[in-house]
């Protein structure tokens, strides 16, 4: 079924009819607080949302409240609006005091955490969980570790349950010793998730034409790598990061590899909407500052591609003016 959400076409393979505006909020991963809902042109009383069901073509709108002056640039994901464009991940960490005060110093509004089996035997401690400020911090689960996009399902059901999220970073890998992520088992998993309800981000290489296809089926983002998880070697293959970002409508964050601020920031000048990065800033000699040096370079980057840079040029270009050159 296609809607008209807020101006713009959308196809919804939407859950078992009746297909209602709850379900539609629930599909898109939208907050039900604070947000108001017309349907073809009529507002609807938020206890009406159950009830009323969505038919062909029909205009949506869907609006919330922001602080006024909020800024002339949103990053807007699977509905939620996020100021900082700086993701971080929650692993290896030498604490957990040290996480929250990274985390703190990033300025970052959505964390990474990744679903395992619980360890009866081993003894008990805090949990990162502890450590987030949930008023102020959403939380992305992860399915690090699945290498079929049945496990990777299986993970997100479970992570929805214990967490009370439908978002997902959905990560299938294909090869263990790069870590690469699996193109076939990444798009079978976001095309089965997407369809039941969850909001979908899933981790990709920089292959612009399977960054179409996981838009097409639905996926809130495209996350390319940089280079190799954990690997440190910042962004390797600029060019098809580009190359992405000029292909998908939806926002482009680029994950992985990322190893210090000036891979951030060129991240952020090749047009990606946001940076994830975990190593860089977990087994920095003093993570808390490596965190707020990220959060600067990930705005600078923001600020210089919306600035334009110069186009380069084969020769070079004076400076100063070539007349009225002084002569000897």
């Amino acid at each position: 079924m296609q809607l008209l959400i807020n101006g713009k076409p959308w196809d919804w393979a939407g859950p078992p009819r009746p297909a209602t505006v709850a379900a539609l909020l629930a599909a898109r991963g939208v907050p039900a607080d604070h947000v108001a809902v017309a349907v073809r042109g009529d507002v609807l009383n938020r206890e009406l949302w159950p009830a009323t069901e969505l038919e062909e073509g029909d205009e949506v709108e869907i609006v919330r409240a922001v602080a006024g002056g909020g800024g002339d640039d949103p990053l807007v994901i699977g509905g939620r609006t996020f100021t900082s464009r700086l993701f971080l991940g929650t692993g290896k960490y030498p604490s957990l005091d040290i996480a929250r005060a990274s985390i703190a110093a990033s300025g970052s509004e959505l964390v990474t955490v990744a679903i395992r089996y619980m360890d009866f035997d081993a003894p008990g401690g805090g949990s990162i969980l502890d450590e987030v400020d949930r008023t102020r911090v959403n939380l992305l689960p992860n399915t690090a570790g699945a290498t079929t996009a049945t496990q990777a399902i299986r993970m997100a059901k479970l992570a929805r349950a214990a967490l009370g999220t439908n978002w997902i970073k959905v990560e299938v890998i294909g090869d263990q010793p790069t870590l690469w992520p699996d193109p076939i088992g990444t798009l079978e998993a976001t095309r089965e998730l997407v369809a039941e309800g969850f909001v979908v981000l899933p981790y990709t290489s920089q292959d612009p034409v399977l960054a179409m296809r996981l838009e097409e089926a639905g996926a809130a983002t495209v996350m390319p790598l940089a280079s190799p998880i954990g690997s440190g070697q910042g962004v390797r293959d600029w060019e098809g990061i580009a190359r992405i970002v000029a292909r998908v409508h939806v926002p482009v964050v680029v994950d992985a590899g990322i190893g210090a601020p000036s891979d951030a920031a060129l991240a952020m000048e090749l047009g990606a909407s946001a940076v994830l990065c975990n190593t860089a800033v977990a087994k920095a000699g003093d993570p808390v500052r490596m965190a707020e040096a990220m959060r600067k370079a990930v705005e600078a980057g923001r600020m210089a591609f919306r600035s334009g840079r110069i186009p380069k040029s084969a020769e070079a270009q004076p400076s100063s003016p070539t007349a009225g050159v002084v002569r000897g």
